[in-house]
């Protein structure tokens, strides 16, 4: 199964609670991914709460044209999931 996110909504800082086509819910911290000149403008957070659902590439973008693997969101906001630690594994997010 290929994850997508379905839904995101800012929260506050970095943090946004997002949803997945796989049913799951949850809130990732994005902090880690602000790096680079296309993510630098983000870090001022009245810019990264313009984030939305891009329905065709189905993560989120923002209007500066950065955006995300859904796979990386969905790492971030379920990494500590101990039942998921093999698909992140395989993705390549840790070690093994």
């Amino acid at each position: 199964m290929f994850i997508h996110v379905t839904k995101a909504k800012y929260l506050q800082n970095y943090e946004v609670e997002v949803a997945f086509n796989d049913g799951k819910t949850g809130v990732a911290d994005l902090t880690p991914a602000l790096h680079g000149p296309v993510f630098e403008p983000l870090k001022d957070n009245a810019v990264f709460a313009k984030l939305q659902v891009d329905k065709e590439l189905e993560t989120i973008v923002w209007p500066n044209g950065a955006d995300l693997a859904p796979e990386y969101i969905y790492f971030l906001a379920f990494k500590n999931n101990p039942e998921l630690q093999g698909q992140f594994e395989r993705w390549g997010f840790i070690g093994p």
